[in-house]
């Protein structure tokens, strides 16, 4: 029984990622060793699953109607795992984590280093991409994401709010003048982030400053860059200015020599945070107590507020 579950996780696995090769590197499986055990979960069975051609594949008849509850065969044994970790005395066992590449390197990894310190039965896997995973095919336990909520078939605890700021370089200051108004910033260079997936060359902000109409206003730049590390490194060179998350920022401005523009116009976050997204409504301890590790670590208010001085008092509250 124990090796038909695990066939017909590797199954699942293939077709959830539409390739032999996806689901084999999921498990640092070659290729032809999950080929056979396909093959195998077939022969057990006694029906075909899958028609195969040398480039793709495709389900039979017998095979959707054995996925279909294949996918609710896994969803239980998760359940009962689940059920059983709750009762651990403390975290142990595997977590799956992704996030994007700044956020992990600068927040996740410093969380994971004491988490596995204090708790040595638990092993770790970090992925880190600017682009997001699907959290379901993947097998990740939680995933970090900025920004705004897209998956409602998951489970999100925010984390902290996002903080945005308009910032440019006392050098670049120095040579275009500080702007005084949104049209007058839109006008001069900007450094844009954009991964591919997500593009922030927009500026949703109040018109008047003390409005609570707001107005889209598109920035202009000749560098996209899809690393935010990049992105500060730019607008500290003087490259241009730059819409940035507080949360990116590795210590204060003044030590930068950035300066916030615009201040006195509201600067909408358009419903974005900072969020732990984990599959299932009832996580197990291991994730509860990693997730909250985070969050202690951030603190409430988050401690990078403080890299940007009286920023309460900035874009309306923001």
């Amino acid at each position: 029984m124990a090796s038909l579950t695990k066939r017909l996780g590797l199954f699942l696995d293939v077709v959830q990622q539409g390739s032999f090769s996806k689901a084999a590197s999921l498990h640092d499986m070659d290729n032809s060793l999950l080929s056979k055990q396909i093959k195998k979960l077939e022969a057990d069975l006694g029906v075909q699953l899958l028609n195969r051609s040398t480039r793709s594949f495709s389900l039979t008849s017998a095979g959707e109607d054995i996925l279909e509850q294949a996918q609710v065969l896994m969803e239980t044994l998760t359940q009962i795992q689940n059920i059983a970790d709750s009762y651990q005395s403390e975290p142990r066992g595997n977590i799956r984590i992704t996030s994007s590449i700044n956020f992990g390197q600068q927040y996740l990894q410093p969380v994971i280093s004491q988490f596995m310190k204090q708790y040595p039965n638990v092993k770790v896997t970090l992925s880190l991409d600017d682009k997001r995973a699907d959290i379901i095919s993947e097998h990740f336990d939680v995933a970090f994401r900025l920004g705004k909520l897209t998956d409602s078939n998951l489970v999100a605890k925010k984390i902290a709010k996002t903080h945005f700021a308009i910032v440019a370089s006392e050098a670049f200051i120095a040579e275009h003048g500080q702007p005084a108004t949104p049209e007058a910033l839109i006008r001069l260079p900007a450094v844009i982030y954009n991964n591919g997936n997500v593009c922030l060359d927009q500026l949703l902000l109040s018109t008047p400053p003390d409005s609570d109409s707001y107005k889209v206003y598109t920035m202009q730049g000749n560098y996209h860059v899809s690393d935010v590390r990049s992105l500060i490194n730019a607008v500290t060179d003087g490259l241009g200015y730059a819409m940035i998350d507080l949360f990116n920022l590795d210590k204060p401005i003044i030590e930068s020599k950035l300066v916030p523009l615009l201040t006195e116009y509201g600067l909408s976050t358009v419903d974005t945070g900072i969020y732990a997204i984990y599959p299932h409504r009832k996580p197990t301890m291991l994730i509860s107590e990693f997730i909250k590790a985070v969050q202690e670590h951030i603190g409430t208010p988050p401690f990078w507020l403080e890299y940007m001085p009286n920023y309460q008092k900035m874009y309306k509250g923001n």
